[in-house]
């Protein structure tokens, strides 16, 4: 069974030294947790050590992504001029490594024409396979029109834009996210749940705001199960009389989103995302570095998971092999 993993994250060391000086202190967590801590030289290594943990896990190929914050708390000009390096390199990679490495882009999305230009420059000419953006971008929620530019590209080019959450608003994560003392605060605040929720939030907004009626081709992918937000269509249902969609909510779920469980090999959460969406609609990522899977454990996942054995080949292989089979070059 050939396996994906589509949440695989790296760093290089010009994107550290940018967040840096935008951040001397790393305040931000997960700019932290990259920079100076066990995970570190996983995130930085796109090679022999890489591939040696993906053998270990079961996976055969891991498509790349930048790390979050990745570009998006940068300032603008020092954005747009790490983004297409940061590709090239995501790139080198996959000639490197014909056949274990494929790419997620990185964008600089606080400048939203120079974003989709390298989206297209990305895919059509170094062969990446969409982008990986996170829930926000400087401040500023991903459903807001400034943005739309790169849907449009995403949609044209037929490619998925993976979302991935980010550390919430610091008005949002003092409000709700501190009084118990680090590190509980910043898992708090991140990958316990904050992270998921705010991800989460952003998908809904980009679903009232519009953006997929305006672009219906546009397909976005969700980890960790659809990051909350995909265990309360029943009760979101109830916003459907009072938006102006073309569809109900819950529709754009089963149409423009994929879900992936992004590092919680969850049975009883396939089983929800099953029925919620349908096989057609999940994929595999494993959230490397932050998650290890060891001894075959991501290919374990789905052999012992209660489906036959065509699902688990959609899984694994063949929703993403379908996916990108219709990329425009």
């Amino acid at each position: 069974m050939r396996l994906y993993g589509l949440e695989e994250h790296f760093v290089t060391a010009d994107v550290v030294e940018a967040w840096k000086r935008r951040d001397p202190r790393l305040t931000e967590p997960m700019m932290r947790w990259a920079v100076a801590s066990d995970i570190t030289p996983a995130l930085l290594d796109l090679d022999s050590g890489r591939i040696a943990a993906m053998d270990d896990a079961g996976i055969d190929v891991s498509v790349l992504s930048l790390t979050t914050p990745g570009l998006q708390n940068l300032d603008t000009a020092e954005a747009v001029a790490l983004q297409a390096p940061t590709n090239d390199v995501i790139a080198a990679t996959v000639r490197r490594h014909p056949g274990r490495f494929q790419g997620f882009a990185a964008l600089a999305t606080s400048a939203r024409s120079a974003a989709a230009a390298e989206l297209r420059r990305a895919v059509t000419e170094l062969g990446l396979n969409g982008t990986l953006v996170n829930a926000n971008s400087d401040g500023r929620a991903l459903d807001a029109p400034e943005f739309w530019d790169i849907y449009e590209a995403a949609e044209d080019l037929r490619v998925p834009v993976y979302l991935h959450p980010s550390v919430p608003f610091p008005t949002v994560t003092n409000a709700y996210y501190r009084g118990f003392g680090a590190p509980v605060d910043d898992m708090l605040a991140t990958g316990a749940f904050g992270w998921h929720y705010d991800a989460g939030l952003t998908v809904l907004r980009m679903i009232i705001a519009g953006v997929f009626d305006r672009f219906p081709g546009l397909q976005l992918v969700l980890g960790q199960w659809g990051e909350v937000v995909l265990f309360y269509l029943d009760r979101i249902a109830a916003m459907d009389k009072f938006t102006e969609l073309r569809r109900p909510i819950a529709e754009y779920f089963r149409s423009n989103i994929f879900i992936t469980p992004g590092g919680i090999s969850s049975h009883k959460y396939l089983r929800w995302s099953l029925e919620t969406v349908g096989i057609e609609r999940i994929m595999y990522a494993s959230d490397y570095p932050f998650n290890r899977e060891r001894a075959g454990s991501a290919q374990r996942f789905l052999e012992t998971a209660p489906i036959v054995e065509a699902d688990r080949e959609r899984i694994a292989s063949r929703n993403w092999e379908e996916l990108i089979a219709g990329i425009r070059r």
